[in-house]
């Protein structure tokens, strides 16, 4: 049985980064904006405060609800009318990326649909958690300059598009060429009502030449063996597998974690390869093995552990410094590299 909302009627008193004043109390806050516009100091808002009451790691911030000031009647612009988060108060309307006009073997737009021999297949990353994403992009961009890589965000994690400081820093750099909201996911550039959905318009209408699929920020966890976001990355491998697609898995794997069942090759990992339904390739760093089940296939790569440290791009996870933890790091390296000389249809 779920809880009801705990929600609370607070004072913005600072914005960048965001705090609410609830009861003479200052707390920690995020805003989605894009769903529901500015914050300013002085607006009265409502925040739902259960994740900073249950003193959540990653969640640990009250989350801004409605911006009572400057929040209401903020209206719908264009003609879409398929929901995101539909049958929630925080329901609103998006345009598929589905429904967009695919690319013909020329590169142009065209209004008719597809051949399945006409559809780009390009080889797809599954990611195990967010932390995967900036080291995958990165070592793929390295060892394939130009190659257009985009990212998908599933269930898992975060839900919000906008929350990712990751994705903003890699679009910036060029080091991801886009980046698709799957439902549950919304507020990307792009917004797709499923996973197989969002793969393949990444080719067939966005024009990518590789896909990263994988859950946002704060993966979700209920200490249990199918009760975390980790399976996110079985329903991403199945819907690549269903598209015919080369299917990379990226490995969960630390060498620090204090957590044993995470230790080396993660319970995460672990059960994923053992429920999947048809075999993928799993990367791994040159030097470690695993036992893939038997059924899967093993590459092993070469990574630049010392290039990606120096690229000013995230080296921490969970506290944990890449210093401390080489080989959470090293997994998806391995996986990027992979990508960038993968074939869309075959093996890498």
């Amino acid at each position: 049985m779920s809880g009801r909302l705990d929600l609370r009627r607070g004072t913005v008193v600072a914005t960048d980064p965001l705090v609410v004043e609830i009861d003479g109390e200052r707390r920690s806050a995020w805003a989605d904006e894009g769903l529901l516009g500015p914050m300013r100091e002085g607006d009265e808002v409502v925040v739902n405060a259960a994740a900073l009451d249950l003193g959540l790691g990653s969640g640990g911030f009250d989350v801004v609800h409605v911006n009572l000031t400057r929040g209401l009647g903020g209206g719908m612009e264009g003609d879409a009318h398929v929901m995101k988060l539909n049958y929630t108060s925080l329901q609103h309307p998006v345009d598929p990326v589905e429904g967009e006009k695919p690319l013909d073997s020329n590169g142009k737009s065209t209004q008719r649909p597809l051949t399945a021999a006409e559809r780009r297949a390009v080889p797809v990353a599954v990611l195990p958690l967010h932390g995967h994403l900036a080291p995958a992009a990165w070592a793929a961009a390295q060892a394939r300059p130009g190659l257009r890589v985009g990212y998908v965000q599933t269930a898992g994690g975060a839900l919000p598009g906008s929350f990712s400081r990751d994705v903003a820093e890699l679009r910036a750099r060029g080091l991801l060429s886009g980046h698709i909201t799957a439902a549950p996911s919304y507020g990307g550039e792009h917004e797709a009502l499923s996973i197989v959905g969002a793969l393949d318009a990444a080719a067939s209408v966005l024009g990518w030449d590789a896909v990263v699929v994988g859950p946002g920020p704060g993966i979700i966890g209920s200490d249990t063996e199918f009760g975390h976001g980790g399976m996110a990355a079985l329903e991403s491998a199945h819907a690549a597998l269903s598209l015919r697609r080369s299917t990379i898995l990226s490995p969960r794997l630390s060498s620090a974690d204090p957590r044993e069942r995470h230790r080396g090759l993660s319970h995460h990992t672990a059960t994923v390869l053992d429920l999947l339904l048809a075999p993928v390739t799993v990367a791994v760093p040159e030097g470690f093995e695993i036992d893939a089940t038997g059924r899967h296939r093993l590459a092993s790569v070469p990574v630049d552990l010392t290039g990606y440290a120096a690229s000013g791009l995230p080296t921490c996870t969970m506290g944990r410094p890449l210093v401390d933890d080489p080989l959470f790091f090293e997994a998806p390296l391995a996986v990027g590299a992979l990508l960038a000389s993968a074939d869309g249809t075959g093996a890498p």
